[in-house]
């Protein structure tokens, strides 16, 4: 995402000079990374919030129109290996990898590890998104202002879509809108999750709106603001903001979002402060930092909810972050180095596909052993990478969030 910015001269002239600096900072540490090993470390470092197995909260008063959860434990009990709902049983597996440099989307074949088709798509495309329906997948052409709807049964690109400044993407649990995370127009934009036309604009008070996650209920998700080092809290059904804070470390840059599985806990990844923010989404409190690798980016959420996968893209590593104890319990280092960015998991959970930022190629991981299994060159700056399909009933956005 920071090199995002260097893409875009004229918007990054809005940012205030301290960020520009941040951003200066984690492009040279990131460029020169590049040396993880092979040895397993096992840190000992444990979340201020450790997650209990307890109930869901709000299980029973979800937003109007949302589907009901299947395990009052567990958001991800849809998730399980293998578990395709049967509109996307016919589809191909498929790895489809934006690349922001080139303009186009690389498929790869999982079983062979090889890119078997290029779809040229619009200008910096930055994520590959499945609609709520689970029949689309929305590539996000950020500086092309348009969206490239792509039919996962065929593999074929349909007609772009016009989307300003669609960073990122996501759904709400009852399907009603889509967001689109607006990143340099500072807005939160809630469009027809089929046409796309426009239902509400919700200007916000903070820089760079990129990820997202929604409460066990639906009724209110959080979004990481990464230039300006902030939390928003939004309230689904109202389409408000309801909240705000600053994260307690000069120059944060937080990413990625995830949920804990029994909807107690809150996950960020901040690149800047080379961990993961851990906070409680019904109070939004002030959140507590556990260190986990330099560039934490993206996060993952194992097949049998036990895990959280954590993507450190300055030190080319992977942290393992066990849900019941709330510690980090391994971290598997790419073989040669690497920049592991975005990415999911494959049906049947047994290997982590990220993509590679800074190195124009896919990492595939084997999940049991934090092997690298295979590193397959892509385009130029590969982002936002779907897996898909995947187990699930209906997709929140990003990368693939399935409950």
């Amino acid at each position: 995402m920071a090199d995002r910015n260097r893409n875009r001269t004229d918007d990054r002239k809005s940012l205030r000079a301290r960020h520009r600096a941040a951003l200066l900072a984690v492009a040279c540490v990131l460029v020169a990374a590049g040396c993880g090993g092979g040895d397993e470390t096992k840190p000992a470092a444990r979340s201020p919030h450790p997650v209990e197995r307890a109930p869901v909260n709000g299980a029973k008063q979800g937003l109007p129109g949302m589907p009901p959860l299947i395990d009052e434990h567990d958001l991800y009990a849809a998730d399980r290996p293998g578990k395709l709902v049967p509109q996307v049983k016919g589809f191909p597996s498929r790895i489809y990898v934006p690349n922001t440099g080139s303009d186009t989307v690389s498929v790869i074949d999982p079983k062979t590890y090889k890119v078997i088709e290029t779809i040229p798509v619009g200008v910096q495309p930055q994520h590959v998104v499945p609609s709520w329906d689970l029949k689309t997948l929305w590539v996000n052409n950020n500086r092309g202002h348009d969206l490239t709807p792509i039919d996962p049964a065929t593999g074929k690109a349909g007609k772009p879509v016009k989307v300003h400044d669609p960073y990122n993407l996501y759904f709400t649990p009852n399907g009603k809108y889509a967001v689109v995370m607006a990143s340099m127009d500072r807005q939160l934009v809630f469009r027809d999750p089929h046409t796309m036309e426009i239902r509400k604009t919700l200007p916000v008070g903070c820089a760079g709106v990129n990820h997202a996650d929604f409460s066990p209920d639906g009724r209110y998700f959080i979004v990481s603001c990464e230039f300006s080092g902030e939390l928003l809290k939004v309230d689904t059904e109202k389409m408000k903001v309801i909240g705000q804070e600053k994260l307690p470390f000069d120059g944060a840059m937080p990413q990625d979002v995830k949920i804990s599985p029994d909807g107690r806990t809150w996950y960020i990844a901040d690149m800047m402060a080379d961990g993961i923010w851990v906070l409680n989404g019904d109070k939004f409190d002030q959140p507590k930092l556990m260190a986990t690798g330099k560039g934490a980016h993206g996060l993952y959420v194992s097949r049998d909810s036990k895990h959280m996968y954590i993507s450190n893209r300055g030190e080319g590593s992977i942290s393992l972050l066990d849900f019941r104890t709330g510690e980090l319990v391994d971290k598997w280092h790419i073989r040669g180095g690497g920049s592991p960015d975005m990415g999911g998991l494959s049906t049947d959970g047994k290997v982590l596909w990220l993509s590679g930022r800074y190195n124009s190629e896919v990492y595939a991981l084997d999940t049991r052993t934090g092997k690298t299994l295979a590193k397959i060159p892509v385009g130029q700056g590969p982002h936002g990478l779907a897996v898909y399909p995947q187990p699930g009933r209906y997709s929140l956005g990003h990368t693939g969030i399935f409950r």
